[in-house]
């Protein structure tokens, strides 16, 4: 049902786009200037395409608005499911050991061989 009302809405909201877009133009934005004969005339509301567009936008809201009842009641909050939670290994479980929160390069500088008489080089800053 929910996929069906979804095109329905995607078609509804194809032909709203083209009936707006054969309309004339009245010049001016929100009612400004135009002819008498324009959208507020009596015979402008009587139009084909305004009364197109008024059907189609009316059915476009309420189509909104039953799918968005539809897709909060059809998903509804449900448990997570932890089937392929991967488990981390023993060793990285562990807490780190008390006296190496100092520094956590200083393994690092001691592996690179710091000392100068090794190969010439400028020892490394503890």
């Amino acid at each position: 049902m929910f996929t069906f009302l979804l095109v329905v809405q995607a078609i509804v909201a194809a032909c709203l786009v083209t009936v707006i877009l054969m309309q004339k133009s009245e010049g001016g934005g929100l009612g400004v200037g135009g002819s008498p004969a324009g959208f507020m005339s009596a015979r402008g509301a009587a139009d084909f395409l305004t009364r197109s567009t008024t059907i189609l936008a009316t059915v476009f809201v309420g189509l909104s608005i039953t799918l968005a009842v539809i897709a909060s009641v059809r998903h509804a909050p449900s448990s997570i499911d932890t089937s392929l939670v991967k488990q981390a290994p023993a060793a990285q479980q562990q807490a780190p050991a008390a006296g190496n929160t100092a520094d956590p390069l200083a393994g690092a500088a001691g592996a690179a061989g710091n000392g100068a008489s090794s190969n010439g080089a400028v020892p490394l800053a503890n």
